[in-house]
């Protein structure tokens, strides 16, 4: 086996290599930091390479292996932390240039429980400044600059999720850890052919990451399959007194035997409206096979202003969190120099009208958790658009007709998602399919999404990019310095 096709093998392959012996943790550690410093850093989907941290870790996860002490799936695999959330001995930037060189003496509480699962911290990937937290209408709203698709490096990877997204789809980690306020993890998966988890409000700690928006923000995985991402949320999952919106509920990924499980599916209604044709095939193409496995009955979405409200719990939430920030003049220092202005209308919003938003928020919470009770999971493309040009500008992080209802519905009433690849589009880019359940139901949406990646049977597809092909490389780093 090439170190192409191990890079890309699932975290539940990997391990299955690690225990056999027909590679070691320190082996496998050295193949992902090698291509970190190649395609990912081409990409500009790394900020530091952790390689002292890596390799103490890794020769650690080998002696524990080989005396038989066995931490569980993800003992000896390599992963990267999106870059807002701490990690002693690295710098934790938040992808702005004020904060470059900013560290922090205690680690997150998702860095330590992976720490404690035996997994290797490779790299802290790149992130929109502050998350996105400023407002930003350009993908070069980053320090390290835009990271490129791997799939097309003239395309996007999309949201402040993007470095986790496009190092997990050029396989230069195995998984990475990333964050979600209306989407950030569930639209890079979608145009990176990758699978991105945000799992239910509470579900993940998110002590020792940056703070965008208190009432909104999640931590997840993101992986190459849903099956991956069961394994990470276990892992990072549980109850932290530091972060007073984590539950009390523990969580343990049960993988069932889907075969002849009969799911019931609902479909929403007019989920394909301004979608690209090929998003609307690809995800035709998935409604067929999941009606093998169980029913199908389109449903309508409770109409309710989703956008309108995340966007006002979302600017007044995070001016709170950077007001000094704001108020020092660092805007003038971030790269996204005409989106840095959005947020400072927090300043002047009205109390009444955060409150009233919250107010609907619990309405839509209430009317989206029964609607999504009722069924096994919700359906919708994840997002109407594949990848968009890496030097497009846009509204509110998306490209223009994207469309994301049921993205926002979730988002706002905390259930979970998870959004897996489900074939290609335009000029052969990722197209994805989301599956939204009801709140403590992540078994329930994985079981469905790995359903059909089962019979999808598209593990065999990569990013024409990898590591080995030079002449490719040479044409990232040309292309980037070109858009940069």
């Amino acid at each position: 086996m090439s170190d192409d096709d191990i890079a890309f093998l699932s975290i539940r392959a990997l391990g299955e290599q690690l225990r056999t012996g027909a590679i070691s943790p320190v082996e496998l550690t050295r193949l992902y930091l090698a291509r970190l410093d190649g395609i990912g850093r081409a990409i500009n989907a790394v900020v530091t390479i952790t390689d002292e941290i890596a390799l103490r870790e890794a020769e650690l996860a080998e002696a524990e292996l080989r005396s038989g002490l066995d931490r569980g799936p993800l003992h000896g695999i390599p992963y990267g932390l999106k870059d807002i959330i701490a990690a002693v001995g690295a710098p934790t930037t938040w992808g702005a240039q004020p904060f470059r060189d900013q560290t922090f003496a205690e680690e997150a509480t998702v860095t330590r429980k992976l720490r404690d699962a035996g997994a290797i911290l490779v790299a802290k990937l790149a992130t929109i400044e502050f998350a996105g937290g400023m407002g930003y209408n350009h993908p070069n709203a980053c320090h390290t600059g835009a990271t490129a698709n791997p799939w097309d490096v003239t395309r996007w990877t999309c949201g402040s999720s993007s470095g986790p997204a496009g190092a997990v789809s050029a396989a230069a980690v195995p998984f990475a850890i990333g964050s979600d306020t209306s989407g950030s993890i569930l639209f890079p998966a979608a145009f990176t052919g990758t699978a991105g988890l945000r799992a239910t409000y509470g579900r993940v700690s998110r002590f020792g990451a940056m703070t965008l928006c208190w009432t909104l923000d999640r931590l997840g995985p993101m992986c190459r399959t849903a099956d991956d991402c069961g394994l990470v949320l276990e892992a990072i999952a549980g109850h932290d007194a530091r972060d007073p919106a984590s539950l009390a509920q523990s969580y343990r990924y049960r993988r069932r035997d889907v075969r002849d499980r009969g799911f019931r599916f609902g479909v929403i209604e007019g989920a394909c409206d301004n979608a690209d044709r090929e998003v609307e095939q690809n995800f035709k193409a998935s409604l067929a096979i999941l009606s093998e496995i169980g029913t199908l009955e389109e449903v309508s979405l409770p109409d309710f202003p989703y956008a309108e409200v995340a966007q006002v719990i979302s600017a007044a939430e995070s001016y709170a969190a950077f007001d000094d920030f704001i108020a020092s003049g660092g805007t003038a220092e971030l790269t996204a120099k005409k989106a840095s202005g959005f947020r400072l209308a927090g300043a002047t919003l009205p109390a009444h009208d955060y409150i009233r938003a919250q107010r609907i928020r619990r309405i839509v919470a209430d009317s989206f958790g029964h609607l999504a009770g009722r069924y096994d999971a919700l359906l919708a493309p994840s997002l109407g658009v594949v990848a968009c040009e890496i030097d497009e500008e846009f509204e509110y992080g998306l490209p223009r007709g994207s469309g994301r209802p049921l993205n926002l519905a979730g988002t706002l009433s905390g259930t979970p998602t998870i959004s897996v690849f489900n074939g290609l589009g335009q000029g052969n880019l990722p197209t994805g399919i989301q599956f939204a359940g009801a709140a403590l139901q992540e078994n329930a949406i994985l079981d469905a999404a790995r359903a059909l990646e089962e019979r999808l049977d598209l593990g065999h597809l990569r990013p024409p990019i990898e590591i080995g092909n030079a002449e490719a490389e040479s044409r990232v780093v040309a292309e980037q310095g070109l858009l940069q």
